[in-house]
C-alpha cells in the first residue's frame, strides 16, 4: 500500500484521489452506459466480422492473406493493452478512451472502405490499435467510479456486454452481409462509437495525477512489443497451413522459432521492468498474493476455456449439419448460463463483501461442465449438450467479473489502469496459446481416431484391407484436416482415391464425424487440466476486505469525508479541465 499524500492529510481526498468526487448516481450510470457501448464495440467486432470474412475474402481475391485479417487485429489490440493501463494512469482515462475509441471507429471506416486484402489489413490493424483501449479502460473506469464495495453491481454487466456480443454479432454480421454488403459490418461501428464518444467526452472527468512521473519506459516498450509480436504470431502459425497444405509443426522455424525468440525478449524485457524509474507493467505488484493468483487463475482459466469452446460451432456443423448463423446460436445455453452468473455473482460479491468461495465454485463447476462434455460424441443429443453447455457457462461467468473486482480491490489506486490491463492482458494471451494447444490436440487426436473408427465402420470382410490401407490416411492421400469444414464429405474423398469403397461412404462420413467428435472432446481434457491449475492458483488468494470508497486505495481512511472533513467537489480540484 502507497504511503499517504500529503494532499489528503487532515481532509477528503481530491479528485486525483478519487475521481467519483460530485458525480451523481445518475451522472454515473450515463457514464456506465457509455462505457459499456464502447465495450460492446470491441466484443461486438470479433463476433460479427468473422460472420463476414467468408464474403469479404471472395470479394477481395485474398484467400492467401485470409488469416492475417484476424490476426492482425489480434496483434495491435492485445500488445497495446498495458501501454493504455500505463498511460491511462498518467494521464487519465477520459482522453486515452477517447483516442482508443476515435481510433477504432477511423480503421473501422476504413476497413469498411478498403478495396483490396493489403489495404484491409492494415486499417484492420489501425482499429486494432484503439480497440487495445477499449477492455482495460473501461475496466478501469468502473473502478474510478465506484468503490470496490459496491462494484460488483455493475461489473457482472461486462460478462452480460461479451455474452450479448456473441448473441447479435453473427446475426448482425449475416443480416448486413446478405441484404447490405459486408462494407457495413465496419460502419455499423460508428453510430454507437459516437454516441459513446459524447456521453464520455460530456461527462466523464479528467483526471491526471500531479505526482506522476513522465518517464516512459520506451525501451521496455519496446521490446514488449516485438515480443509479444513474435509470440502472437508463432501461435497463429502454428493455427493455420503451410503452402503445401500441411499443418505447421511446433519445430518450424515460424513457430517454435518465433515463440522462442519471443521467451528470450521476454526475459530481456523483464529485466528492463525492474530497472525502469516508471515501468510500463510494475514488477512489484506480483508480490501481493492476492494479484498474482488472480493473473494466474485468469490465464488458466482463457487457455483452457476459450481454446476448447471455439471447436464447438464447427461440431454443430460438421456433424450436425446446422449453418453458420444457428450453429451460433446453439451456443445459447452457454451464453445464458455465462451471462447470468457472471451478473448474479457480482450482486453476491457487492452485497457480501466475499469473493474466495465464489470464484472456487466458479472454477469447480466450470471443470464439471468440462468434465461433461468430454463425453461428446457424434450421437450426442442436444437437450444434453445444451445442458453441459449450461453449466460450464455458469462456472465461467463469476471469473470474468469477479477477478477484475479482486485486483482492483487489491492494488493502490494509483496503479489501477495498470492492473486492470494487466488482467486483460493474460485473458487474451490465455486464450490465444489454449487455441494454438487446443489445436494441435484436435488434429493429433483426429488422425489418431480415424483409422479405428473408418475401420469398424465397415463390413468385416473388408476391415483387413481398410486397416492395411488406412492405417495412417497417407495412403489415399486425404488429409482428415483438409476436410473439417461444412459440407464436405470424407467419404466421398476416399471413395474418389478407393472406388470399391463407394458404397460405403454414409459408413465412411459417420467414422469421420465420431473420430471429430472424439478429438473434440478430447480438446476439452486441455480445460479440466487448466481449470485445475487455476483453482489451485486461487487457494493462495488472500479474501481482502473490499474498500467502501476509492480514496481507502491512496491512503485515505473510509473514515474521510464526513461532516468535519467536508469531501470537495470538482470545482475545488486543481487536476481537471
Amino acid at each position: 500500500m502507497e504511503s499517504m499524500p500529503a494532499s489528503v492529510e487532515g481532509r477528503g481526498p481530491t479528485l486525483a484521489e478519487d475521481p467519483a468526487l460530485g458525480l451523481s448516481h445518475r451522472q454515473k450510470l450515463e457514464i456506465l452506459g457509455a462505457v459499456l457501448l464502447a465495450l460492446f464495440l470491441g466484443a461486438l467486432d470479433q463476433t460479427i466480422v468473422g460472420t463476414a470474412l467468408p464474403q469479404i475474402v471472395t470479394d477481395l481475391n485474398g484467400n492467401e492473406l485470409y488469416t492475417w485479417v484476424v490476426t492482425i487485429y489480434l496483434l495491435t489490440s492485445t500488445i497495446t493493452v498495458p501501454f493504455y493501463g500505463k498511460l491511462s494512469d498518467l494521464f487519465g482515462r477520459k482522453p486515452l478512451l477517447m483516442f482508443g475509441i476515435t481510433v477504432f471507429l477511423i480503421g473501422s471506416a476504413l476497413s469498411g472502405l478498403s478495396q483490396t486484402m493489403e489495404q484491409l489489413i492494415i486499417f484492420r490493424g489501425l482499429q486494432g490499435i484503439g480497440a487495445g483501449a477499449l477492455f482495460p479502460i473501461s475496466l478501469a473506469v468502473i473502478g474510478d467510479l465506484f468503490s470496490p464495495a459496491e462494484r460488483g453491481r455493475y461489473q457482472g454487466l461486462f460478462g452480460a456486454v461479451f455474452g450479448l456480443s456473441f448473441i447479435l454479432g453473427p446475426a448482425i454480421g449475416g443480416l448486413l452481409t446478405d441484404y447490405a454488403s459486408w462494407h457495413w459490418v465496419f460502419f455499423v461501428n460508428i453510430p454507437i462509437g459516437i454516441v459513446s464518444m459524447i456521453v464520455i467526452w460530456r461527462l466523464l472527468p479528467t483526471v491526471r495525477r500531479p505526482d506522476a512521473s513522465r518517464n516512459i519506459d520506451f525501451l521496455g516498450g519496446g521490446v514488449f512489443a516485438v515480443a509479444i509480436s513474435f509470440l502472437l504470431v508463432g501461435l497463429t502459425n502454428k493455427s493455420g497451413l503451410t503452402s503445401a497444405g500441411i499443418p505447421n509443426e511446433w519445430t518450424d522455424f515460424t513457430v517454435g522459432g518465433f515463440i522462442l525468440i519471443a521467451l528470450v525478449l521476454s526475459a530481456i524485457f523483464l529485466v528492463i521492468e525492474s530497472r525502469a524509474k516508471e515501468p510500463i507493467v510494475p514488477l512489484n505488484l506480483w508480490r501481493d498474493r492476492t494479484y498474482a493468483s488472480s493473473i494466474i487463475s485468469t490465464f488458466m482459466i482463457s487457455f483452457g476455456f476459450f481454446g476448447a469452446i471455439i471447436f464447438l460451432p464447427r461440431w454443430f456443423q460438421v456433424v450436425r449439419g446446422e449453418s453458420a448463423t444457428l450453429s451460433g446460436y446453439l451456443l445459447f445455453p452457454l451464453l445464458i448460463g455465462l451471462i447470468g452468473s457472471s451478473i448474479i455473482s457480482g450482486i453476491i460479491v457487492s452485497r457480501t463483501g466475499r469473493y474466495k468461495v465464489l470464484v472456487l465454485s466458479g472454477i469447480a463447476i466450470m471443470a464439471v461442465g468440462l468434465v461433461l462434455m468430454r463425453q461428446l460424441t457424434a450421437t450426442t443429443e442436444y437437450t444434453t449438450m445444451f445442458l453441459w453447455m449450461f453449466v460450464t457457462g455458469v462456472g465461467i461467468g463469476p471469473t470474468l467479473s469477479v477477478f477484475t473486482i479482486i485486483v482492483q480491490n487489491a492494488v493502490p489506486f494509483s496503479v489501477l489502469g495498470v492492473a486492470t490491463s494487466n488482467l486483460t492482458f493474460f485473458r487474451q494471451i490465455g486464450g490465444t496459446v489454449g487455441l494454438a494447444i487446443a489445436g494441435t490436440v484436435f488434429g493429433n487426436s483426429l488422425l489418431n481416431r480415424l483409422p479405428t473408427e473408418i475401420v469398424a465402420s465397415l463390413p468385416p470382410e473388408l476391415q483387413t484391407q481398410a486397416q492395411q490401407m488406412l492405417g495412417s490416411g497417407a495412403s489415399l492421400n486425404v488429409n482428415p484436416n483438409d476436410l473439417t469444414g461444412v459440407g464436405q464429405s470424407f467419404g466421398a474423398a476416399v471413395a474418389a482415391v478407393v472406388p470399391a469403397l463407394q458404397p460405403f461412404v454414409p459408413n465412411l462420413d459417420a467414422a469421420f464425424h465420431q473420430a471429430m467428435s472424439l478429438s473434440i472432446a478430447d480438446t476439452f481434457a486441455i480445460g479440466i487440466v487448466t481449470a485445475g491449475l487455476a483453482f489451485v492458483a486461487a487457494l493462495f488468494m488472500r479474501e481482502i476486505p473490499l474498500r467502501r470508497t476509492n480514496a481507502e486505495a491512496a491512503g485515505v481512511p473510509a473514515s474521510a469525508g464526513t461532516e468535519e472533513t467536508p469531501r470537495p467537489t470538482f470545482r475545488e480540484s486543481p487536476v481537471t479541465d
